[in-house]
Parts: C-alpha cells; structure tokens; sequence
C-alpha cells in the first residue's frame, strides 16, 4: 500500500516543524499573519501569507504546460489570506529557473495575472532569477507572496463558533496543489493514469468571489463568517482543526459530498486505504465555512454550490470525519 510517506512527504514531520515555528512566535500558525496597522491611527491590520506550487510543476515539466501553473501559484496564497477575512490587494512572484525561457516565461507570467485578476488584486512586482547550474534543463520554481487588508473588527480567526453552528462546504476543482509527490509516484507505476495527466493539472480554485458574496450577504442581516479553513496538505481534518475552539468537534458527514472520480480512481489504482486519502488530499471540498444554525439557509441561497456538510458539536477532538 502507497502512502504519502513512503512518497517522501512525511506530513507528521512538517506539523511538528510548524508546531515549532510556533513557539518561537505567537503570530505565526494561521492561514495568513496579521500586522495591526493601529499605531498608524487605523483599525485596520495588514494580512499577509507566502506559498509555492510544489511537485505539480513537475507535472507540468513533463507536459510541457505551463499556461495554468501560475493560477495555482496565486491560489494557493489568496484562499489562504481570505481565511482570516482579509480583502486581497496584491501578489509578489518569485521565479526561478537556470536558463530563461522566453516563451515558458511568458506563459507563466499570464498564469499568474490572470489569477490575481480573477482574485481581484494587482501583481505588484516580484523577483525572476536566472541561476545556471542550479536547476535541471527546463525546470524553474515558483514562490508567491499575497498582501490583503481586513477591519479589525471584520478578522475571522473561529473563536466564536460553538456547539449548533453549521459546516459548509465548497467544492475544489481536483486535487488543487498537494499531494502531488505521491499521485506522481502511483502516475510512474500505473500508466493507466497517464492518460488523465491534463486533468490532474487543473489549476487550484480561487475562492475570493464566493466567499466575499456570502460576507456580503451575511453582513446585510448583521451577521458573519465565523471560521473559514483552506483545505490543502493534511487535508480536512487538519486544516479544519486549526480553527475550532477547544472544547469543540467538527463532526463532518463525508456522504454529503461525492469525492471526484479522479480521487477515487487514484485510491484504487494507488491502492490507498480512505484514511490516508482524507489526510493527503482535499477529497472535493477545497474551502469549509462554519457559519450561526440561522445564516445556513441564507449562504446555501447565497451560494447553490455550497453543501451542508456538517455541524458543531461538543467533543476533545476538534474534527471528526464520519463515513470514511
């Protein structure tokens, strides 16, 4: 049996790093970190956060596409600074790679502005090395960095959730961009898989518009998101944790949702237990929202895509995935 691990990504190993990190700072943990703008005289606090693409770029090496990668880039980092409310103002790259390419170049470039354009935030700059020697013949690596903006008032952060309050879920595009290091393992020894190589390179999802129409509504009728989780690496157990309060489980019902095919296919092909599926990938919900027992009706208006997928509860465990 195949898993993450033996892939070469011990997720254990990197909790225990970031658990690490932070100690050494109380800011550091979050989706986004928070800079409080208020001994400038604002109630307002700058939302920052940084992430890269990883092993898919391999993928798109292989396939020599390049013309999506730069979504990714911008997503992975944008539905990370939503999280905590913030309002994305721009994106900063860094782009690396031993020879430039001219046409690759371009390409990702347009990747990358179309995703800050679909996020509503303007590429302000960025760093492009060229560095002979260090990277394989047509390989390169990408970094982005997003810069928002939330009211202090406005920050969602899940302290106040509490037993009664609704799970909602919004659904991913595929795989998004992790655990690319073990699809890529299963890929090598199952050609089967090959031919579904495209779709394994759908860019990630940006959630903004969503999740800014829904604050909007919510807003109007004096309410508010109360936590929101970017699924990503660990998947939703993992993610969702970070931001229930302790005292509290997530019970998540994994029948509400059918997991996308390509997600199934791989876990038979790969044969991979459900367990280790749940904690590698997304598994079709990309972004979870927990919102009052009295605003779910009015996001699920809001938003027809988004699926009730679970409630709060009281419990020692801060998530519980049920049915898997």
């Amino acid at each position: 049996m195949i898993s993450y691990k033996k892939a070469g990504v011990d997720s254990a190993l990197s909790d225990k790093f970031t658990e690490f990190l932070e100690k050494k700072s109380s800011l550091i943990g979050g989706f986004a970190g928070l800079y409080s703008l208020k001994k400038y005289g604002s109630d307002y606090s700058l939302v920052a956060c940084t992430d890269g693409v990883g092993t898919k770029l391999k993928l798109a090496f292989a396939l020599n596409r390049h013309d999506s990668i730069g979504i990714d880039l911008v997503a992975m980092c944008v539905n990370d600074l939503i999280t905590c409310g913030g309002e994305p103002l721009f994106f900063l790259d860094y782009y690396a790679t031993g020879k430039l390419d001219l046409k690759k170049s371009k390409s990702i470039i347009k990747g990358i502005l179309k995703g800050c354009e679909m996020s509503g935030m303007i590429l302000l700059g960025g760093e492009t090395a060229e560095m002979p020697g260090f990277y394989s013949q047509g390989e390169y690596d990408l970094g982005g960095f997003s810069v928002g903006i939330v009211k202090n008032s406005e920050i969602i952060n899940g302290a106040e959730i509490k037993e009664g309050d609704c799970v909602i879920g919004f659904k991913s595009s595929g795989f998004h961009s992790n655990g690319y290091s073990l699809i890529r393992k299963i890929m090598d020894k199952k050609p089967k898989l090959k031919k579904y190589s495209s779709q394994f390179l759908t860019p990630t999802k940006i959630y903004v518009k969503q999740i800014k129409k829904i604050k909007s509504v919510l807003a109007r009728k004096g309410s508010k998101i109360l936590g929101l989780a970017h699924i990503t690496g660990s998947g939703i157990e993992g993610n969702l944790e970070r931001i229930i309060p302790s005292g509290f489980c997530a019970y998540v019902d994994s029948k509400k949702w059918e997991i996308p095919y390509l997600m199934r296919l791989l876990a038979e092909e790969g044969k991979i237990s459900q367990k280790e599926m749940f904690s590698t990938f997304n598994m079709g919900i990309g972004m979870i929202a927990v919102v009052s027992q009295k605003d779910e009706k009015e996001v699920l208006k809001a938003d027809p895509s988004a699926l009730p997928i679970g409630k709060i509860g009281k419990g020692e465990k801060k998530v519980k995935i049920c049915g898997i």
